[in-house]
């Protein structure tokens, strides 16, 4: 496993991969319907409220990360302080699943969000996604209350300095 990773911000020219990725049963089962999905990515790659990364190992690309004003997309997570981020994001290459990749790489890139200012950030995964729940409270993540999103129910976690 490296110690680094490097967050590559996606552009038009990574789409091909990122619509691969969705494709991939193991992203589909907590992601849902890849056309959709791809549809929403590709949608917001011009959206200035979101920043969308391709998460590399050395040169390897294997994974997606978006990041964004929660503002914008305050689907049920009811108040948050101002300024709080959300993230979402997978493991498209099924080679690196369960290696340790998830965790790292949500530690390094919120660890750098935190040390640049951020006061808050937080995540909703499907509370029946442990492995997600486990990488995130690996990383400090920590359990605040089931929310209703428009994907359903989730598990709203939230990380602090």
């Amino acid at each position: 496993m490296t110690s680094s990773y490097a967050f590559h911000p996606m552009t038009a020219a990574d789409l091909p991969l990122i619509r691969r990725w969705l494709d991939e049963a193991h992203v589909r089962e907590w992601w849902g319907d890849p056309d959709e999905q791809f549809a929403l990515v590709s949608g917001d790659l011009d959206e200035p409220a979101m920043d969308q990364f391709i998460v590399l190992a050395g040169d390897r690309p294997f994974g997606y990360l978006q990041c964004y004003r929660l503002t914008a997309w305050n689907t049920g997570f009811g108040p948050q302080p101002e300024g709080t981020r959300g993230i979402d994001l997978f493991i498209g290459d099924g080679n690196m699943i369960a290696r340790g990749h998830g965790s790292a790489f949500i530690r390094q890139f919120v660890d750098e969000q935190l040390r640049h200012g951020l006061a808050r950030m937080v995540t909703d995964p499907d509370p029946l996604n442990l492995r997600a729940i486990r990488a995130y409270e690996r990383t400090g993540f920590i359990r605040d209350r089931m929310v209703a999103t428009p994907d359903g129910p989730a598990l709203l976690m939230v990380r602090k300095p």
